[in-house]
């Protein structure tokens, strides 16, 4: 049951438009996959965005050794990390949605642990359980694998509603409650989950609450031809997982995790990705829009883009790269919506477009206005 281990979406022309002309400091140069070239930023922080451009890089080489061409997918999940957020991988069977999740948790000297969600798991197999001991004559509290620094879910929607929800206060609070007692989680703690849409017998979608505590949802999909070929080149004799190492360490992720915090956000733009969400929950063809907490996941994952690209400011083409990942999976649609054959993912490009990107004087991270 239990068993324990030691695509981001092309930047939209209103938002390269924006950055063309508002004044926002330049962004670096990157390479073809997303990767800044040169660092940017104070003194004070370029040491951090090195040491976070160099693990980054480190890491989605180590995983695209496991997930072969898809490098938005692998760029996504690490943001998500960085973010302090949660994954969930949505996708037909056998593209690599079990593959990307180990491959991320082996690539971290960390706590890693994997649960099999099937129908009979109960929520005590996930957060753990008390058993009375004879010998104090007391109740002690046996951890579940819950107790990781990544948790990997595996077909999470195959358990049952009461067991999902066994991860509310997990995934939102960082704490197991049991028996009236609060257990806190090791930081970092990152949840990745897997989920099959196509098979949906014996399955138990998940809910709003629990959708709309996971930061992003990527889809891989299936490779191209080139891709393809070399994973059967590659793979085709040996498991990659099986030789997979650590190329880094929970200290130096919770290090990472500070220089994301420390990316400045100005007045401008803090307010454009409020009017995101907002303006989502205006839209006729949307039930239910984006919550608070979608606001709050929006910008933390923008930040996490903005230190990837080697600065240490965010500018509103970050919120146009994780718009869709962040958002679309928390929308519900109306039925003439899904009638109209609209996506969740439409309707976010949508609001994208129709939103003014923010124009006016922008500060830096070191208070200097840039024009």
């Amino acid at each position: 049951m239990t068993s324990s281990t030691p695509s981001a979406t092309p930047t939209h022309k209103q938002g390269m438009q924006a950055t063309e002309h508002a004044p926002y400091p330049a962004v670096p140069q990157s390479d073809s996959d997303g990767w800044p070239t040169g660092q940017a930023g104070s003194r004070s922080t370029g040491d951090a965005l090195a040491e976070l451009h160099d693990t980054a890089r480190r890491i989605s080489a180590n995983v695209e050794r496991v997930l072969v061409g898809k490098p938005d997918v692998i760029r996504l999940a690490i943001v998500t990390l960085l973010a302090e957020g949660h994954l969930l991988v949505e996708d037909v069977p056998g593209v690599g949605k079990t593959s990307l999740a180990k491959a991320l948790a082996r690539s971290i000297d960390c706590t890693v642990s994997r649960i099999q969600f099937t129908p009979d798991l109960l929520p005590s197999d996930v957060t753990g359980v008390s058993i009375f001991n004879r010998q104090t004559n007391d109740f002690e509290f046996r951890p579940g694998p819950v107790f990781a620094n990544i948790v990997v879910g595996d077909e999470i929607n195959r358990a049952s509603p009461k067991t999902q929800s066994a991860l509310l206060e997990c995934m939102e609070e960082h704490q197991v409650t049991v028996d009236t007692s609060t257990y806190h989680l090791e930081e970092p703690f990152m949840v990745i989950a897997t989920q099959n849409p196509i098979e949906m017998e014996g399955t138990y979608a998940l809910p709003e609450a629990q959708r709309d505590r996971f930061t992003a949802r990527v889809s891989i999909g299936y490779p191209d031809l080139q891709a393809e070929l070399a994973m059967v080149d590659e793979h085709a004799g040996h498991n990659p997982l099986k030789s997979l190492e650590s190329v880094s360490d929970a200290a130096t992720v919770r290090r990472l995790i500070e220089t994301v915090r420390s990316v400045h956000i100005a007045p401008e733009v803090r307010r454009y990705a409020v009017e995101l969400a907002a303006a989502t929950r205006q839209v006729p063809e949307i039930r239910l829009g984006a919550s608070p907490r979608a606001t709050l996941q929006l910008v933390r994952a923008a930040r996490a883009q903005a230190a990837l690209s080697g600065r240490d400011f965010m500018v509103p083409d970050d919120l146009h790269s994780v718009a869709v990942p962040v958002l679309a999976h928390r929308l519900v649609l109306t039925t003439e919506a899904h009638a109209a054959r609209r996506s969740a993912t439409d309707v976010v490009n949508a609001v994208l477009h129709r939103v003014p990107v923010p124009q006016g004087t922008s500060s830096g991270a070191n208070g200097q206005n840039h024009r």
